[in-house]
C-alpha cells in the first residue's frame, strides 16, 4: 500500500478536552480518506485524519472530531499515556549524543565521539563490539559541518542499504519474483511496500532493527509481487521463508517508538 495524499502537507494542531485533561491532536486531510481516522503516531501523537474540506460535511470536522475522541476517551488516553513512557524511555537512553544508546542491527550501541586525527574532509562511523558492550564510534571530520546525527543516520542508511539488497537478493529468486527497483527511504507509517509494477520501497530504520525482522519485511514485499493482498496463499509464502514472521513482525510492532526516536540527540539530564 502506497502512503495516502495528504492535504496539507503540514497537519493543523488542535486541542480537545478528554475528562480532565486537554489533549492535543493534529488534523490530517486525506484526499483517500473515506472518513474519520484516529492514530498515534510516534512523531506526531495523536492525529486524527478526515476527508478533504471538499468532502461534503466535512468543512468543518471538529464537532465530530470531538465527540469521537470523547467515545473512546479510554482507549486514547491510554495508548498517549503509553508513548509518554516510551518517550521518557528514549530520552534515558540518550539517542545521538556522546554516551547516548542507539539501536543497530536489534542491539543498543553505545555512542563514542572522537575528533578525527587524519583531519577527513567527511566524517566516518566504524561498529566497535568487546566485552564493555558495543559501540559506535564517531570520527568527526572538522571540515565536517552535519550534526552527529546525520553523521550515525548516513552511515546507518548505507547499512540498511546493503542488509536489505542482501536480503532480496536471497529470497527474490526462490519466491520467483524479480523487483524492478528498490527505494530505502524513512516512511512514518510502513516498513516497506510493493507495487504492481514491481517496485519496492522500505524504511532504513529496519537496520535498527534485530536481522530477522529485517528479513521479514523484505519477504512480505517480496511475496506481494506474486500475490497482492493478504489472503491465506500470502501468507504461505511469507511463512515457507519466514517460519518465524509472527515474532518478528510483533516485534517491531512493539519497538515502533524505538526505531522512530532512535536518533533524536536527547540532551544530558543536567544540561536539560
Amino acid at each position: 500500500m502506497r502512503h495516502p495524499a495528504v492535504l496539507p502537507a503540514e497537519p493543523s494542531l488542535r486541542s480537545v478536552r478528554l475528562g480532565d485533561r486537554a489533549v492535543e491532536y493534529r488534523l490530517r486531510r486525506s484526499a483517500r480518506s473515506r472518513g474519520l481516522r484516529v492514530t498515534i503516531d510516534d512523531r506526531d501523537g495523536l492525529v486524527v485524519s478526515v476527508p478533504p474540506e471538499t468532502r461534503r460535511g466535512w468543512a468543518q470536522p471538529e464537532g465530530r472530531i470531538e465527540a469521537f475522541l470523547r467515545e473512546r476517551q479510554a482507549w486514547v488516553l491510554r495508548h498517549l499515556d503509553q508513548q509518554t513512557r516510551e518517550h521518557e524511555a528514549s530520552r534515558a537512553r540518550g539517542g545521538a549524543r556522546e554516551g547516548g544508546l542507539v539501536p543497530y542491527r536489534g542491539d543498543l550501541h553505545r555512542i563514542r565521539v572522537q575528533r578525527d586525527v587524519l583531519a577527513r574532509r567527511r566524517s566516518s562511523v566504524e561498529r566497535s563490539g568487546g566485552e564493555d558492550g558495543d559501540e559506535l564510534i564517531v570520527n568527526l571530520a572538522p571540515a565536517d559541518r552535519r550534526p552527529l546525527e546525520r553523521v550515525l543516520e548516513a552511515w546507518l542508511r548505507e547499512r540498511a542499504t546493503e542488509a536489505i539488497h542482501g536480503a532480496v537478493a536471497a529470497h527474490a529468486a526462490p519466491l520467483g519474483v524479480t523487483p524492478s527497483r528498490i527505494d530505502i527511504r524513512d516512511p512514518r507509517s510502513r516498513w516497506g511496500s510493493a507495487s504492481r509494477k514491481g517496485r519496492l520501497m522500505f524504511s532504513w530504520r529496519l537496520v535498527l532493527a534485530p536481522p530477522g525482522s529485517l528479513e521479514t519485511v523484505v519477504v512480505h514485499e517480496l511475496a506481494h509481487l506474486r500475490v497482492f493482498g493478504h489472503g491465506p496463499r500470502f501468507w504461505l509464502l511469507v511463512a515457507a521463508r519466514r517460519p518465524g514472521h509472527l515474532g518478528d513482525r510483533a516485534w517491531l510492532r512493539r519497538s515502533s517508538h524505538l526505531l522512530h526516536t532512535a536518533l533524536e540527540a536527547w540532551p544530558d539530564e543536567e544540561s536539560a
